[in-house]
């Protein structure tokens, strides 16, 4: 587990331009206790002026000044605490969108081996916790602490020897939170886990709700989000046992401290050193001071669950990339005719090659395996052409695609775009100019205008019809409630498969990609709707380099050029290069 040194080191760069606000909430806050303290000792005058005395003249300077100090408390309190909290909230955007950049950079089967629940987690709860330490735990460390320089300076000036009598005392509150802050955070930690994994549970659960009904799983399923919830709620009895010791302990050794100043305030007004308002207004400095000092205690509790959201949260930012993007990347030879009948690009849009790819003796092995996925893979195409990339599941089909998009480099050989090694241009370049049709059609829970026009971003609606006309979808969009604005729900859900695919097509026409990879796009479908599918298919891939990645060449147009991948290759074998 990290350490809190390596926490701050890590993510205090993150309140850069914070710091100005954080710096606020820290002086508001002592000022406010300042008032605080000027309040206390105008109680005191209260107490030996007008009600032991009896008199009520006395009585209006001392409650005007206690009112005023109690309505600039009041302004600067406030102010003090929405300095820190928009510094939190702030430091929580950043660092949020900081972690949720760093994940999409990361290979999609990072997310294939975690679960996506415990991935959320992390988003969420855990940099939570790291906020309550860097951003609003900075402040409530130096506030807590000028409190109690403050409430034991007033102390000290209205009675030095009592306050030591009481001062003596405070190192046992520290005692005790360092006593509960290890095996606090190793509690969080439990929590922590177990969080994520029963939000994995609720995720996927709801996400296949459909499958759980057709085959009577509810109740087994009920019973997995019952057995992952009791292990959350003993990781959360765990850490509220704790709580619910330490506070009450804490109380015991407060209540020690004041019947200790209450014994001694009384024998030293019995002997006419001490005054009742004396004795009260020193009360009330310690009724503010201990619970700032038992603060500074229960901000090792903090720092403990803190340590263990940092644990989790630079577990992911130590995960790098599988691939890096060059320092002085080569400059791309610019091809401005549109391949299809959609308007082109905007002058904004990425610069697109011709889409001339080869692939050069190419071999890769996955991380962590020690058998090679493919060995030897050697073919070229161009504008036009088709390979239909053949061979029994495992034997590296989809990896061909994973290595053309960059989400892996190869291990050995080299694979060029328009004459480029891939490794010698940007990921954004490479992708920029490839356009992937997968086995499950990856919608978004909006609308159908918004699934087409994730292929362009700001395209107009005329761009969207002409694609979506060119995919053979228009009509059945023409049918929806809301047209091309009519939601289609998670993840596409209420549309049938083929209506999904072809959304998905006429989002690839829109992107208009030179290169085009088909990764079995017929999967699930009947016969028919595959063969109506092709069609708009067909218009896609024309004058584009399509790579069909299937297991049923049946409907691939005849002019495609083989390339047959063998099963469980080895780092000796060779596909042949197709003539």
């Amino acid at each position: 587990m990290v350490s809190i040194r390596q926490t701050v080191r890590r993510f205090w760069p993150y309140t850069r331009g914070l710091r100005k606000l954080i710096v606020l909430g820290v002086v508001l806050a002592a000022v406010a206790a300042g008032c605080e303290v000027a309040a206390i000792a105008l109680f005191g005058t209260i107490t030996d002026e007008v009600l032991t005395r009896g008199d009520l003249n006395a009585f209006w300077g001392p409650a005007t000044g206690w009112l005023a100090l109690a309505v600039a408390g009041a302004v600067v309190s406030f102010f003090g605490t929405y300095a820190t909290v928009l510094g939190g909230e702030r430091f929580l955007y950043r660092l949020r969108d900081r972690l949720f950049r760093h994940m999409q950079s990361l290979t999609p089967d990072y997310f294939d081996n975690r679960r996506l629940g415990d991935q959320m987690a992390r988003l969420t709860t855990d940099i939570e916790a790291i906020e309550e330490l860097l951003a609003s735990g900075v402040v409530r460390l130096f506030t807590t602490a000028v409190s109690v320089v403050f409430f034991a300076g007033a102390a000290l000036v209205l009675r030095w020897d009592l306050a030591l009598v009481t001062l003596a005392l405070v190192p046992a509150f520290l005692g005790v939170s360092k006593l509960f802050a290890g095996r606090f955070r190793v509690a969080a930690a439990r929590e922590r886990r177990a969080n994520g994994e029963m939000n994995s549970v609720i995720e996927e659960s709801l996400a296949n709700q459909s499958l759980v009904q057709a085959y009577n799983r509810q109740e087994s399923e009920a019973a997995r989000l019952n057995r992952q919830g009791r292990r959350w709620m003993l990781a959360n009895l765990a850490q509220a046992r704790l709580s619910a010791l330490y506070g009450p302990l804490v109380q015991v050794i407060e209540t020690l401290c004041v019947l200790v100043v209450i014994g001694v305030g009384a024998w030293e007004i019995a002997a006419g050193r001490l005054t009742i308002g004396g004795l009260l207004a020193f009360a009330a400095y310690l009724a503010y001071l201990y619970p700032a000092v038992q603060s500074l205690g229960e901000l090792a509790l903090t720092v403990s669950e803190a340590a263990a959201g940092s644990d989790r949260v630079m577990e992911v930012l130590r995960t790098s990339p599988d691939v890096d993007d060059p320092g002085a990347p080569v400059e791309a030879e610019p091809h401005t005719e549109p391949i299809t009948a959609v308007p082109p690009a905007p002058a904004t849009s990425p610069v697109k090659g011709r889409g001339e790819i080869t692939f050069e003796n190419v071999g890769f092995t996955y991380p962590n395996r020690k058998r090679a996925t493919l060995s030897g893979l050697s073919f070229a195409a161009g504008p036009g052409d088709i390979i239909l990339c053949t061979g029994p599941s495992g034997a590296g089909k989809s990896t061909v695609a994973k290595l053309l998009l960059r989400f892996y480099d190869a291990t050995t050989g080299r694979i060029t775009l328009d004459g480029r090694d891939i490794r010698e241009l940007p990921s954004r370049e490479v992708r920029d100019n490839i356009t992937i049709l997968q086995q499950e059609n990856l919608l978004f829970s909006g609308t159908v205008r918004d699934n087409i026009a994730f292929g362009r971003p700001g395209c107009e609606l005329d761009e969207i019809v002409q694609a979506a006309i060119l995919a053979d979808v228009h009509d059945f969009i023409g049918t929806l409630p809301q047209k091309y604005d009519t939601p289609i729900g998670e993840r596409g859900r209420l549309l049938s498969g083929g209506q999904r695919q072809r959304i998905a097509i006429a989002r690839a026409i829109l992107r208009d990609a030179p290169v085009l990879i088909l990764d079995e796009p017929m999967t699930g479908l009947d016969a028919a709707t595959a063969a109506r599918i092709m069609e708009p298919l067909g218009r896609l891939m024309a004058g584009r380099t399509t790579i069909f990645i299937t297991h049923d060449p049946r409907l691939v147009p005849g002019a495609a050029r083989e390339v047959v991948l063998p099963p469980g290759v080895d780092e000796e074998a060779v596909v042949p290069v197709p003539k």
